[in-house]
């Protein structure tokens, strides 16, 4: 056992006295026999008893080379007896020997000459068996060659983890000669490395013998101190035959660029994995503030700390939005993520403020330019031309700001605005790959932000004429009184053509309207538009209800296959009466005092368009104090209830006659309507009064 294997005092230095016994020596059970000058045997080990088959009262006293050799080699073997014990040289090499039970044994022998101390002269002859110590000899040679030629590194630390031996291949990798290794801890050897974990990994190998397999070990060493290293490294205890513990084995393999090509194969399944979730998760609805939150809600935290979209004010409103080089951009934040929280949050512009941005600001480059805008690492300088103000550049700083990204939103080959990305809490500046795929998240979302803005627009001018075509306040008369609602379909739908009016006609009568075209956008509101136009045309000449509709069956028909459905009544105060048409539409409800709420049984008609089918007109008593509740299908219809139980549930919410009619519509509303509804409401209740 070497001195660095035996017990280590508290200086470190080897102790001094017995120590436990090597397994090497039983491996080769090494046989000893003396023989005096005339080649008896005079000492005879167990060994010996062991290689040879004699036992100690067989051998002793025996002519060596009469006992052990065959006749053939007695010659030479007394010749080498003569030459040991004239010269006192020894003697070595493998020689045949004859076994108690007959059989030949090569055996591996070291002869020399002993001098006692009453001036005899012996012969110690060391002998072991030729196979075991050529075996030995192989594994030795072989295991030597493989740690000294092979491209892993391989060390031997003892049990205080001092380095016993290196392999070239670990000087190269530590790139410290072996000689400087030996004696010396790992600390001590690669002062760039962290290597606490794996000296405690080492010191609970030692304990349980248990090896590590392929652990992962990053950093740097002397051989290239500037480079981040990854290391593959095994820990396996080191025993001898009798299982004393002499250290421990280390291997270590280079795999820094399968690491690299591991991690970058990541980076692309990651890449990859955002692109999917942004395919499926942005643009979900025509909203626009939706969409640019969606696209926000992808980045974050995937990709950045913290995300807004930001559109230029004139893509919003449908201008053209080329800057100069010398032009500010007024930008309008539309979404976001994380909503609140951190003051990076607070530094950005609130969604549906509008802010100006100077031509020397990165998101003004950004949008001007089209091409991205990256800050792989923020200094202080750099916070005021991010932030949209030397307050926000405070917060910025602040929250820890230390890498920027802006990049384009294209779609069509517009520029319509910028996402922009800060990363606060993630280490990790912002790098090409993160351009890459920001590009790409940009690129998709633009497309569906621009489809959202020019819908949006559309919708807009849809509702406005629609708005603009309906009577902002029903007309007063003395015979009734009139409230009435319009809502447009939610946001996600465009407006279509439903409408309503109330006409004073001669005689104190009125005509009440309300109907609804088939289809959405700006031609619905056109053609709405023009039917409530001949409609009012046509209540002035005092026609039959059913022959009023006849008349606009015609003039419908007229206007590019339109298609709409309508009710038609008019109120007589006097004879207490309404005369009532119906062309394809729900039927009105009758609200009457002291009595259940129901729906007016009348013909239903085909819509008008369809042409060639008549209508008929039915009268029903109307008395002072009774309502007539008219409305489209957006007010009832659902996708998940029949029509039937939810023009009950109309009739049960109008339970009160003599509750405000103001009230009735925002109840009817809030109860029946739902917020994402695909279809606009309109809404007419007339209530009769006392004529005076």
């Amino acid at each position: 056992m070497s001195a660095a294997e035996a017990p280590a005092t508290e200086s470190g230095e080897p102790a001094r006295g017995p120590v436990p016994p090597g397994g090497l020596l039983d491996v080769l059970g090494v046989a000893s026999v003396v023989l005096d000058t005339d080649g008896r045997i005079v000492l005879w080990s167990p060994q010996a008893e062991e290689l040879f088959g004699y036992t100690a009262e067989e051998a002793l006293g025996q002519h060596a080379a009469r006992l052990m050799v065959h006749e053939e080699h007695s010659r030479l073997v007394g010749r080498l007896f003569a030459d040991v014990m004239r010269t006192g040289q020894s003697w070595a090499g493998g020689f045949p020997v004859r076994h108690k039970d007959g059989s030949t044994r090569l055996v591996e022998f070291r002869n020399m000459r002993l001098l006692d101390d009453r001036g005899d002269v012996y012969a110690l002859g060391l002998a072991a068996d030729q196979s075991t110590v050529r075996r030995l000899e192989q594994d030795v040679a072989l295991s030597e060659r493989m740690v000294k030629q092979s491209p892993i590194g391989y060390g031997v630390l003892d049990t205080e983890l001092r380095f016993v031996s290196v392999n070239p291949a670990l000087e190269r990798i530590n790139g410290v000669p072996a000689a400087e290794h030996v004696g010396r801890t790992l600390r001590e050897v690669v002062p760039l490395l962290n290597v606490g974990d794996l000296e405690a990994a080492a010191r609970r190998v030692l304990r349980t013998g248990v090896p590590l397999i392929d652990d992962t070990l990053v950093g740097r060493t002397p051989a290239d101190p500037d480079e981040d290293h990854t290391w593959s490294h095994s820990l396996y205890r080191l025993e001898d035959t009798l299982g004393h513990v002499l250290g421990v084995a280390v291997s270590l393999v280079d795999i820094t660029e399968q690491h690299r090509a591991s991690v970058e194969a990541e980076t692309a399944r990651r890449r990859l994995a955002v692109i999917a979730d942004a395919s499926a998760r942005i643009g979900t609805t025509l909203e626009l503030e939706r969409t640019a939150c969606e696209l926000a809600e992808v980045a974050v935290p995937e990709l950045a700390d913290v995300a807004a979209v930001d559109l230029l004010d004139a893509v919003v409103e449908g201008r053209p939005s080329a800057l100069g080089p010398s032009e500010s951009a007024v930008i309008r934040a539309l979404a976001v993520r994380p909503a609140e929280g951190s003051d990076a949050v607070r530094a950005a512009d609130p969604p549906g403020q509008i802010a100006l941005y100077g031509p020397d600001r990165l998101v003004t480059e950004c949008v001007r330019t089209g091409e991205a805008v990256l800050v792989p690492r923020v200094k202080d300088e750099d916070l005021p031309l991010i932030a949209r103000s030397a307050e926000a550049a405070v917060l910025l700083g602040r929250a820890g700001l230390h890498s920027y990204l802006a990049v384009p939103l294209i779609a069509r080959g517009e520029v319509l605005g910028a996402l922009d990305l800060k990363r606060t809490r993630n280490p990790a500046p912002f790098d090409e790959d993160d351009v890459l795929l920001a590009r790409e998240l940009a690129a998709r979302a633009a497309v569906q932000i621009d489809n959202a803005r020019w819908y949006q627009n559309a919708r807009n001018t849809a509702l406005t004429l629609q708005r603009s075509l309906l009577p902002s306040h029903p007309p007063v008369t003395t015979a009734l009184e009139v409230a009435s609602r319009y809502q447009p379909a939610g946001a996600t739908s465009e407006v279509g053509g439903d409408w309503f009016d109330v006409i004073p006609l001669e005689g104190g009568k009125t005509a009440l309207v309300v109907g609804d075209v088939m289809g959405s956008g700006v031609a619905a509101a056109a053609t709405m538009g023009r039917l409530r136009t001949a409609t009012a045309t046509l209540a002035g000449l005092d026609l039959d209800p059913a022959r009023l509709l006849e008349h606009l069956d015609k003039t419908t028909s007229a206007l590019d296959h339109s298609i709409a459905t309508c009710v038609y009544a008019v109120h007589d105060p006097r004879l207490r009466q309404c005369r009532i048409a119906n062309a394809g539409h729900l039927p009105p409800a009758r609200v009457r005092p002291g009595g259940p709420p129901e729906l007016l049984d009348l013909p239903t008609g085909v819509p008008l368009g369809v042409g060639g089918v008549g209508f008929s007109t039915v009268t029903v008593d109307f008395e002072p104090g009774d309502e007539l509740v008219f409305y489209t299908d957006g007010l009832v219809e659902t996708r998940s209830d029949s029509l039937d139980e939810r023009l009950a549930l109309l009739l049960s919410l109008l339970d009160d006659p003599a509750r405000p009619l103001e009230e009735t519509c925002d109840h009817l509303l809030r109860t029946l309507r739902h917020p994402d509804n695909h279809d606009d409401v309109a809404l007419l209740i007339a209530r009769a009064q006392e004529l005076e």
